[in-house]
């Protein structure tokens, strides 16, 4: 046991607040239209990876985590197409943003449901998840990020983009 988690489920959780971590720091390069390659590449990679660990936990049934993770997969193949096979050309780059951040937000709400799920003080607020705090808390959450996921898609454009 590693802090109280199986070996499996620590390097789950690990992988999942690295690409987290990462995917901030790629949104504020996004933001400053700035490509920051190793962290783009560290974010995609760790995401995909925390995507692909949750499929293997012993689960049975189709549940709605492994739902978000095909989601996950998905958006995360369109954007490491449009960054790596496409190089952001023209319209890739759009999409490629957008892919990118909705990939984020998706880990961030795993990150909010395992919370409420894990800190007591937040269980308590909200043991179903159905509850006015947990729902206000992914409102908000949702909101922020479609802001900066419009934001990143109108500054990280052609004529702006400065190498690092």
């Amino acid at each position: 046991m590693i802090f109280g988690f199986t070996p499996f489920t620590f390097v789950h959780v690990l992988l999942s607040l690295i690409g987290i971590f990462s995917g901030f720091i790629v949104m504020f390069g996004l933001l400053t239209a700035k490509p920051l390659d190793g962290w783009t590449a560290l974010f995609l990679a760790t995401t995909v990876l925390t995507s692909v660990t949750g499929f293997l936990f012993p689960y049975h049934g189709f549940l709605p985590s492994h739902a978000i993770g095909i989601i996950s997969l998905v958006l995360l193949a369109v954007a490491i197409f449009a960054r790596y096979g496409r190089h952001l050309a023209g319209p890739w780059r759009r999409t490629y943003v957008i892919t990118a951040m909705i990939s984020l937000y998706l880990n961030v709400f795993v990150l909010i449901v395992q919370l409420f799920r894990k800190v007591p003080a937040l269980n308590s607020m909200a043991p179903t998840q159905s509850e006015p705090p947990f729902k206000i808390t992914q409102l908000v959450v949702l909101a922020i990020f479609v802001v900066l996921t419009v934001m990143t898609a109108i500054k990280f454009h052609e004529d702006t983009v400065r190498t690092v």
